[in-house]
């Protein structure tokens, strides 16, 4: 079913886009997976070669990258779903996300290996960007439910977008529509159903 995005936030294509030194981004969760997963092919849009190519000219260009912490558990979450679905179609098994419980506690060898994926996933992450930290106490907590009664998002980029807000970081990266939703900020990105609707919309912005 299609979504029908309304655009709050300025949207920039990556295709037709060079990052600046100037720029400080905060790279999207969907983004690392593409960047660091060693079997990110197997389950990725056709868009997803874009994004380590945008990131990679900002790296080079000498653009500020950033990642928040809280990026690991949704990105560990992203590699062992992955890991279990090359599992059931290898071994022709059905570990559905109802027994991703017994994915994880019966098949040790497989555990063994999800870790280490995630941990060099992480690894990459931290070596080619600065952390953000991140304290969600009560504050943070009453902001984000505040900003989940007016904006698209889910728990996970709650908290990324209260990270960004506390650290005056603006501009993301991401093919996660959702944060298209979010006044203030500018989203780079090459979901082709965020630009056309930004297009359509008056919000898609050409630096």
């Amino acid at each position: 079913m299609p979504i029908n995005y309304t655009i709050h936030a300025n949207i920039v294509d990556i295709n037709a886009d060079t990052p600046k030194l100037d720029d400080l981004f905060l790279v999207d969760t969907n983004v690392w997976f593409w960047m660091t997963y060693s079997k990110v092919t197997s389950n990725a849009p056709k868009q997803w070669p874009y994004y380590p190519a945008y990131l990679n000219k900002a790296l080079a260009t000498g653009s500020s990258v950033r990642h928040v912490g809280l990026s690991l558990a949704e990105l560990a979450h992203i590699i062992e779903r992955t890991e279990r679905e090359i599992y059931n179609k290898t071994h022709k098994k059905k570990y559905s996300d109802k027994e991703a419980k017994a994915y994880r506690h019966n098949l040790a060898a497989e555990r063994t290996r999800v870790a280490a994926e995630i941990k060099t996933a992480w690894l990459q992450v931290e070596n080619l960007a600065i952390p953000l930290n991140q304290t969600i106490d009560a504050v943070t907590v009453t902001s984000a439910l505040n900003r989940i009664q007016t904006e698209n998002v889910d728990g996970y980029d709650l908290f990324i977008l209260e990270s960004m807000k506390a650290h005056g970081v603006i501009k993301v990266i991401t093919d996660d529509g959702d944060f298209a939703t979010v006044s203030g900020i500018e989203v780079f990105t090459a979901n082709r159903n965020v630009i056309n609707a930004a297009s359509a919309q008056g919000k898609v912005i050409v630096r």
